[in-house]
């Protein structure tokens, strides 16, 4: 793959002012699935200049109810709110449906329910079928790594929904991303926020277990004995790396499990060369003194 280097050009952003009371923030319940697209949806109003008595007037929508969806609050939205905000707003259609329907389903929410709530309302406008093309060059470049990186956490059917919906999270907010100071390290963000959001968790920490099996280490091994003792260091090794800092883990997964260059890691997460050659030795000396402890020092006998 083309190590990526420079992300695309932002574009000038209008600071806004907006009278009015203030949005309250997202409402601590509600899952990573609805914040997916509510979040970017928020971030798009709030970028807006409009107020809430705007859109209510707009969309012909009560004002309370529109606040009660921009904060996560109330029962789970209905596609023709969310579509007709969105279009308001100027978003895309299909992405913001993918995840809208991803999070109903989460939400307990039926089959007959989803359709019930898309029969009357179009899904896809003429406008905004297909992402900018500079968001579809980004995701070729980095698409790839992101796949493996997603692996060293997740299986192939989590892995793959985590990706469809990172590019979609950053369809909704590709204005944001361009607009921020490094795109790449915005993107990544997003990854790496859909990938743990999916990730099983033990004590609060991401599990890195099945990454064991795919190791070379491993598929090097024909001694059944000899692989059940480099599956167990494995797992030693992953569950201590799980206690490593984000970037510092984030490094190290990319580094040792997916075999990436420093070069090509410090394009990815749009971090300077050194601070990846940093992060890894510093993770380094913090698994060694993990894995090998140095012998205890006997007492000094009078």
């Amino acid at each position: 793959m083309t190590t990526p280097t420079e992300p695309p050009v932002p574009p000038d952003r209008p600071s806004t002012a907006r009278p009015g009371r203030k949005l309250g923030p997202i409402a601590p319940f509600v899952s990573s699935a609805h914040r997916a697209w509510l979040d970017p949806i928020r971030e798009t109003y709030l970028a807006s200049g409009l107020t809430l008595s705007d859109l209510s007037t707009r969309v012909r929508f009560a004002k309370s109810k529109i606040s009660e969806l921009l904060r996560g609050v109330g029962l789970y939205p209905r596609w023709e709110i969310v579509y007709l905000l969105a279009t308001e707003l100027g978003m895309p259609n299909w992405p913001l449906y993918r995840l809208w329907c991803q999070a109903a389903y989460e939400a307990q929410k039926s089959s007959e329910w989803v359709d019930n709530c898309t029969e009357r309302t179009p899904i896809l406008t003429a406008t905004h079928t297909a992402p900018p093309l500079d968001h579809r060059a980004f995701r070729e470049l980095v698409e790839t790594d992101y796949l493996f990186f997603a692996q060293a956490f997740l299986d192939d059917d989590q892995r793959d929904a985590a990706i469809d919906d990172t590019f979609d999270i950053l369809w909704l907010s590709w204005d944001d991303a361009l607009a921020s100071q490094d795109t790449r390290g915005y993107a990544w963000n997003v990854l790496r926020a859909t990938v743990m959001a999916r990730a099983p968790h033990r004590d609060g920490w991401p599990e890195l277990g099945s990454a064991a099996f795919d190791t070379a280490a491993l598929q090097s091994l024909t001694d059944p004995a000899d692989r059940l003792n480099q599956i167990a260091e494995s797992l030693q090794l992953f569950t201590a790396m799980s206690r490593l800092p984000t970037r510092q883990l984030d490094v190290m997964v990319l580094r040792r499990l997916c075999g990436r260059p420093p070069e090509t890691v410090s394009a990815l997460l749009g971090v300077p060369l050194a601070a990846v050659r940093s992060d890894e030795r510093h993770a380094t000396r913090f698994l060694e003194s993990v894995l090998c402890p140095p012998p205890p020092t006997e007492g000094i006998t009078p």
